[in-house]
């Protein structure tokens, strides 16, 4: 990641929401305690109340919100619900870090802009799930992850970054998978800390980094090694 020339940049308040492990959210939120990534974690929510990434986040005395779709009628009033519990910590960033229900248009209309995701391929290639399996079954030689804005377009949002990792030979769908988390673990925060210091905005699915349009994802070569 790059260093900020101030040595005591200001936190950027963010809230995560996570359905598993968080194995995303741990990466990041060790970055963060570390002081390598200037970000407030406020909150951490999710859909499943035995989420194990829940566990963890109370386990750091993080404050926890379980909201289960089982409690509400509709997706639009459990997300009407999820809005409320996620303002109430006034967060500038939504990290989605494992949360695997798709959100209404009302949630992506209000944060727009600001809601990030972590999906495990190279955007636009291989939307939606079982990306490793995909990869190799289409004889692909590199793979990856990506992480980019959420609009309503499933994975469809502005890319900002993507970490790319090479397939091998010996590669099965755990092995690749394996080697792709640890890119994801290094690609979140180096994203969001260029969110934190004000290197990068996103303004009508456009993305800015350092005042730049970008054209294309920016690539991280060797995040996997």
């Amino acid at each position: 990641m790059v260093s900020s020339s101030n040595p005591n940049p200001p936190k950027l308040p963010v809230v995560v929401l996570l359905s598993g492990t968080g194995t995303n959210f741990t990466a990041i939120e060790r970055a963060a305690s570390h002081g390598s990534l200037p970000i407030d974690i406020r909150a951490v929510l999710s859909d499943r109340p035995q989420a194990a990434g829940l566990e963890r986040a109370r386990s750091l005395q993080l404050p926890t919100v379980a909201l289960s779709p089982r409690d509400y009628p509709d997706r639009e009033s459990h997300d009407q619900a999820l809005i409320k519990a996620i303002d109430h910590y006034t967060p500038h960033v939504v990290i989605l870090a494992g949360y695997m229900r798709i959100l209404t248009p009302t949630f992506v209309a209000h944060y727009a802009n600001r809601i990030l995701n972590i999906h495990p391929s190279l955007l636009p290639a291989l939307k939606g799930l079982h990306t490793h399996q995909r990869a190799l079954d289409e004889r692909l030689t590199e793979h990856g992850c990506s992480v980019h804005f959420v609009t309503e377009t499933l994975d469809g949002g502005p890319v900002i970054a993507h970490a790319p990792v090479p397939i091998l030979t010996t590669d099965d769908a755990h092995t690749l998978a394996a080697r792709v988390q640890k890119a994801e673990h290094r690609l979140y925060p180096t994203v969001l800390e260029w969110i934190a210091l004000g290197r990068l905005q996103c303004q009508r699915e456009q993305i800015f980094l350092d005042g730049s349009a970008l054209s294309q994802p920016v690539r991280l070569p060797g995040l996997y090694e």
